[in-house]
């Protein structure tokens, strides 16, 4: 772990609430408490951005806010999403009932829609702040590191109005000329216009395009260059904490997939792929609890310095209220009574007593192999790519390709190979998602991208005609800025 995520600071920053903007209120807002030094309360911009270090601070408060159970320390990932995507058999009923049935107007699910368009605003707008302010003191940085911090500066501000695009937008076979969400590239009190599903998904496009290029030739995780903690502290080690090339390239591709330029998403897939630097989990490994979150496939993880305390012992644990579980029969259909996949094998702990029937999600339990492997929230993997590689292949007409690249997935899951194709190959691939992304966020969102009418487990409605893949804007944003109707 690098030492600016030892020693983080939150970033405040003081310009007054937006009342017509983004969100209708501050988005200005301090970082998450979870740090493990005591947060400025007061930084004027123009003492923040003298040295280098001032913009590394912005960037790690730009993560650090990222790291927040309205988002991707839960909501995002096996909360909300996670009820939505139909993963969870037992979970909260006084917190998740109202979502269980897509009830977006009740209060729980309304307070988590808002949730998400706060907190990923805020990290936008921090992140813009860095960003007015890079450019006009470049020769403060060593070298490589305006590269890499503007870069990522960029992926941030691409990966979190993505997420809120995915959110907040139809989907992009519905009517990619929808009126979604504002797409926000600077500090300013005038309000955003609020951008077509297209108009927002090439924006993404060419903030990740700009971050690219910067990072090409300046991240070590694709130059090569060597790095150690006497090299600037360390700074540019644990790159797959922060939103580096490679995870630039799998964004790429998982954006293009959602815009169905499906040969482009390969290619930035296959680069991902071709690279090597995610190797496949080892059932050693994860027989021995040394890895826990496959945390060697990770592109890109959050760093959650409390995650065993916040998650681990909370929501996956028997007996708690707040828990998360699975029954054991309904575990054993995800995995298509394949016990001696390493995902069912190694992943679930049993309930016991009453609650033996239970499986409770090991993925956020502390491992045993080190640093690395722990406090990890995984956001994009390289199974993702492989499973884009699969889709498009499959989508090509290039059948027996696209069930080589499933059987590269299999296999590294100890299992065996398929010899046919499945009957119906998009339904493999959902399942496939479900097994191996539980709990990360994603399954809802293939729905989404695919307009399957039907989500698993709950056949009775049709979900693209009830419009369930799509959240209502909040009513704060609405009133504020009087935005078009988003779906």
């Amino acid at each position: 772990m690098t030492k600016i995520y030892r020693k983080l600071l939150a970033i405040v920053t003081f310009l007054p609430a937006l009342t017509g903007g983004v969100g209708g209120g501050s988005l200005l807002t301090s970082c998450n408490s979870w740090l493990d030094v005591q947060p400025r309360s007061q930084v004027e911009d123009s003492e923040l951005f003298e040295t280098e270090s001032g913009f590394k601070e912005a960037l790690a408060g730009v993560y650090s806010s990222m790291v927040s159970s309205k988002t991707y320390a839960k909501e995002l990932t096996f909360g909300f999403m996670g009820v939505l995507g139909r993963e969870w058999d037992y979970f909260s009923q006084s917190q998740y009932e109202d979502a269980d049935i897509y009830n977006y107007e009740a209060t729980y699910p309304t307070n988590y829609i808002s949730g998400i368009w706060a907190n990923n605003y805020s990290g936008i707008t921090n992140a813009n702040n860095l960003l007015a302010h890079i450019d006009d003191h470049r020769n403060v940085f060593s070298p490589d590191n305006y590269n890499v911090i503007k870069g990522e500066a960029l992926a941030l501000r691409a990966f979190l109005h993505f997420d809120l695009l995915r959110c907040f937008g139809v989907g992009y076979a519905v009517n990619p000329d929808q009126p979604s969400i504002p797409y926000c590239t600077a500090l300013s009190y005038r309000v955003f216009p609020q951008l077509t599903v297209r108009q927002v998904a090439e924006k993404v496009l060419e903030d990740l395009a700009a971050a690219e290029a910067l990072l090409k030739d300046s991240d070590p995780i694709k130059t090569g260059r060597e790095i150690t903690e006497s090299v600037d502290n360390g700074y540019l080690l644990d790159r797959q904490i922060h939103l580096n090339y490679y995870a630039v390239k799998g964004l790429q591709a998982r954006v293009l997939m959602w815009t169905g330029q499906y040969a482009e998403a390969l290619a930035a897939a296959d680069e991902v792929i071709a690279s090597e630097k995610f190797p496949w989990a080892t059932g050693t490994a994860l027989q021995a609890g040394s890895d826990r979150s496959f945390a060697t496939e990770q592109l890109f993880a959050l760093n959650n310095l409390t995650l065993k305390a916040d998650i681990a012992d909370v929501y996956f644990s028997e007996g708690t209220s707040n828990s998360f579980a699975i029954t054991r029969d309904r575990l054993l259909e995800y995995y298509d009574r394949a016990t001696r996949d390493y995902r069912y094998t190694f992943s679930f702990k049993n309930g016991t007593g009453s609650l033996a029937s239970n499986r409770y999600l090991r993925k956020f339990d502390e491992a045993s192999g080190g640093e690395f492997y722990n406090n990890k929230m995984p956001l994009m993997r390289v199974a993702e790519m492989f499973l884009i590689r699969c889709e498009v292949q499959y989508r090509q007409g290039e059948a027996d390709k696209a069930l080589a690249t499933l059987n590269d997935v299999r296999v590294a899951r100890n299992l065996t190979r398929l010899t046919r194709q499945p009957d119906d190959f998009l339904l493999e691939l959902i399942r496939e998602y479900r097994r191996e992304f539980l709990g990360e966020g994603q399954l809802f969102f293939l729905y989404k991208r695919l307009n399957r009418t039907e989500i698993l487990y709950y056949p009775e409605v049709d979900a693209v005609a009830e419009k369930l893949y799509t959240f209502p804007l909040p009513i704060s944003e609405t009133e504020a800025a009087e935005r078009e109707e988003n779906k």
